[in-house]
């Protein structure tokens, strides 16, 4: 692992066309290569579309006012429509949230890994369904060469979701996008995947930007962190160090309102309405401050 950053946002706004409305506000992040860095916030805090802005699949109806998204020092922004394309296809790939969806079910699984490499990379048919077998060896399922002639619907919730690792790491991408890829598993899958990504990506090196409400899988898998609330990043650190003293007061109430697995029975804490009160004018102080610098 190196310290320089293979994903850095800086200044990223996007903003809904025609209103203006801001959903992603001045959001500054960055992923060394090899890392792995949490971005954890609440449900519509904007986690999922700052991975969408890098991939650029974000909405037709939402819009990147400002900013820069660097992979490996490129800005993308600053990138014709198609070398975008190309390039963020060649470096990124995403582990989605529902793996049910993601997969295509009237398509069998071989060739949903092995597009990639054939369309990605330009193998052939032959060299991209060996990686395919090798990968789901990798992922801890066995018969690969059954899984490839499978439908995912013949196949339970934790196979499609190594299916779909699997797929994320077959060509080899620089960074990895992973989006809530536990949600829709039950509590013991769920460890299972957890422990199998963090596998992965030690193996593989590759950087990764882990999307997640959870600050438990934070403390698990990731060596940083950024907490976001309504599109504005609160604050950003290295795990150990937010967990000994989180600096923000959402941040600490998010912390106390978490789960403790050394005392079960204790009482859940939910934020406290003050600081509810506090980060949304903070938010909305920005917004003003913002609004009279145009």
């Amino acid at each position: 692992m190196t310290d320089r950053p293979f994903l850095e946002i800086s200044q990223l706004t996007a903003r809904l066309k025609g209103s203006g409305t801001p959903l992603l506000r001045s959001v500054d992040l960055a992923v060394p290569a090899g890392s792995v860095h949490g971005l954890v916030g609440e449900s519509g805090a904007g986690k999922s579309m700052i991975g969408k802005a890098i991939l650029g699949i974000l909405p037709r109806s939402v819009e990147v006012a400002t900013g820069a998204i660097r992979l490996d020092g490129t800005d993308l922004q600053s990138l014709p429509p198609a070398e975008r394309r190309t390039r963020v296809g060649a470096l990124t790939a995403l582990i989605p949230q529902d793996p049910l969806t993601a997969l295509n079910p009237s398509r069998r699984i071989g060739p949903q890994i092995t597009d990639r490499l054939v369309d990605i990379l330009g193998w052939d048919r032959a060299r991209a369904v060996d990686r395919a077998r090798q990968l789901l060896a990798e992922v801890q399922l066995p018969d690969p060469d059954r899984i490839l002639r499978s439908y995912p619907h013949e196949l339970s919730g934790g196979q499609r979701q190594r299916i779909l690792i699997a797929a994320a790491f077959a060509a080899e991408p620089r960074l990895i996008i992973a989006d809530e890829p536990t949600t829709a598993l039950d509590v013991t899958v769920q460890k299972q995947i957890l422990r199998l990504i963090r596998e992965m990506q030690e193996r593989h090196g590759t950087a990764m930007l882990f999307v997640t409400h959870d600050l438990g899988v934070v403390s698990k898998v990731c060596q940083s962190l950024s907490v976001l609330y309504a599109g504005k990043i609160v604050e950003s650190a290295r795990v150990e160090d937010f967990f000994r003293a989180p600096a923000h007061t959402y941040s600490r109430a998010l912390l106390a309102a978490s789960p403790r697995y050394t005392d079960p029975h204790g009482s859940l804490m939910p934020v406290p309405d003050e600081v509810m009160q506090a980060v949304r004018a903070e938010v909305a102080a920005f917004d003003e401050g913002r609004a009279a610098h145009v």
